[in-house]
């Protein structure tokens, strides 16, 4: 899966939404009758949206158990539940002491990055790191396997020429692929589907580490992928490199998942492959969850229009890809049947997410008395003119759709946490456990992060949640995959 950071924009105030004065104060007199209306029609529709959005204690942990029952049912047998749990083959995990040149590049999307980060063992840690980001040509996206490959190896070869080289060796690289694969070693993967618009011949069901290495032996690039990871797993990594502490790391941005460090022997569809460290790293996959959710008639209406109908429905709930869409959907019924944007609709709000996530943070995030900011992005974005009265419902709608996603990605990770705690008594809730948290709706949305931890608090009680730490872990996936390439690497740690 993609992870994107989502971008917070404030849009400029634009003042034909706000209401004209006449000077005999008639429209000052239709404003309060309209506001009055507005409040009488809407706020049933917003009585009914906050008691179908939510999420009380006994639905929350509902939700954690439940997450929990996945869990263990995915780890029995492939295909056991909801939850592909996925082994990421990564049971070496950084220690700090790694020292060396190691390069990571993170394709997920239409642009990718390149880094090069230098490791000082446990006396300096990250020496330098340097990165660059490249655009993908759109007519690569349908291209073939070897021109999109060839593409990422000759940027990666400019890249590398300005770095260091390793002398009697090959450079070695961690490699995050965020399309779906199945991963057969740390090393290797098969491309099942390209998404998110990549149409790339000639690629499905290949060893995309192959297909890269290929492409550099044929750019003359003296380098080999010695771990394939996804995004999640590459962040987990790259928190835990500077805390041991950390055990779970989620990222909720436009998309969402979590992964979390497993014991071997809890893993039954293992049959007893262990690694002398017995433990790994498990993807859950867990955007498909759907158990015990609490889901609108919004919901069900965006989900059956979706692309991928009855599927990755907690995804559909909690991440930034969709909750602007569901407050739009809302806002456009409470206006066609409440009025609350008077008499006629703006054709703009039924057009499917016109309303981002970011605009509902933005609106979120005013303080004037007016909801300036709140009449501005409605009018921007979706054609809204609105008043005062109108503009309050609206943070209501943003408020409801926002603390329901957050509280329920909150509950999943206490269920990631009970799961771990059950099979290891007091291994997690008895001491000092990190849980690394990434993606730009979490880093930007300050009440999703507010309501997801307090979520978390309720769920754990007073005692036990002082021991649990959520922890922004900033592009922690980037300097993750360098550092399970050194992790991985074949000549050892030291480079």
């Amino acid at each position: 899966m993609s992870v994107t950071a989502i971008a917070t924009a404030t849009p400029s105030a634009i003042g034909s939404f706000r209401t004209r004065r006449s000077t005999n104060g008639v429209s000052r007199f239709k404003m309060s009758i309209r506001s009055s209306f507005v409040s009488m029609a809407a706020a049933p529709m917003l009585t009914k949206l906050q008691q179908d959005c939510a999420t009380p204690l006994p639905v929350l942990r509902n939700v954690a158990s439940s997450m929990s029952d996945d869990i263990r049912a995915g780890l029995a047998v492939d295909g056991g539940s909801d939850l592909k749990m996925i082994l990421s083959y990564v049971d070496s995990l950084p220690t700090g002491d790694e020292k060396g040149l190691f390069y990571a590049l993170d394709l997920g999307g239409t642009n990718f990055r390149v880094l090069r980060v230098e490791l000082g063992g446990k006396d300096k840690r990250v020496i330098a790191i340097e990165s660059d980001q490249v655009s993908i040509p759109q007519e690569l996206m349908s291209a073939t396997s070897e021109e999109l490959f060839d593409f990422i190896a000759s940027a990666l070869a400019n890249f590398a020429n300005k770095g260091g080289n390793f002398p009697g060796k090959k450079g070695e690289i961690g490699f995050t692929f965020s399309f779906p694969v199945k991963q057969t070693s740390i090393d290797s993967g098969i491309l099942i589907k390209w998404t998110k618009g990549f149409a790339v011949s000639g690629t499905a069901g290949k060893d995309v580490v192959a297909c890269l290495n290929e492409a550099m032996d044929r750019k003359g690039i003296d380098m080999r992928v010695s771990a394939l990871v996804n995004d999640t797993v590459a962040t987990l990594a790259g928190a835990r490199y500077w805390d041991d502490d950390v055990m779970v790391a989620v990222i909720l941005g436009t998309g969402t998942n979590a992964c979390y460090v497993e014991r071997m022997d809890c893993i039954p569809k293992l049959q007893g492959e262990f690694s002398p460290s017995g433990r790994t790293i498990v993807n859950l996959e867990w955007g498909a969850f759907s158990k015990g959710l609490p889901l609108t008639v919004f919901d069900r209406d965006m989900d059956a229009a979706s692309i991928n109908p009855g599927e990755q429905i907690f995804e559909k709930t909690i991440s930034g890809m969709y909750l602007g869409e569901i407050a739009r959907r809302a806002l456009l019924h409470m206006a066609e049947e409440g009025s609350l944007f008077g008499k006629s609709v703006p054709e703009k709000l039924s057009m499917p997410f016109v309303l981002g996530t970011p605009d509902l943070s933005t609106m979120q995030q005013d303080g004037t008395e007016d909801l300036h900011t709140v009449g501005s992005v409605l009018y921007n974005v979706a054609g809204v003119e609105s008043d005062l009265s109108s503009r309050k419902i609206v943070l209501e709608v943003c408020d409801t759709i926002v603390k329901r996603a957050a509280r329920l990605a909150g509950a999943g990770i206490v269920g990631i946490l009970q799961k771990i705690e059950e099979d290891t008594e007091d291994a997690i809730f008895g001491k000092r456990t990190v849980v690394a948290m990434d993606g730009g709706l979490y880093e930007r949305y300050p009440q999703y992060r507010r309501y997801l931890k307090e979520a978390v608090a309720e769920l754990l009680g007073p005692e036990t949640s002082q021991n649990i730490v959520i922890e922004h872990s900033k592009d922690g996936s980037g300097i993750g995959a360098a550092l399970l390439a050194a992790t991985n690497s074949k000549y050892g740690r030291n480079l």
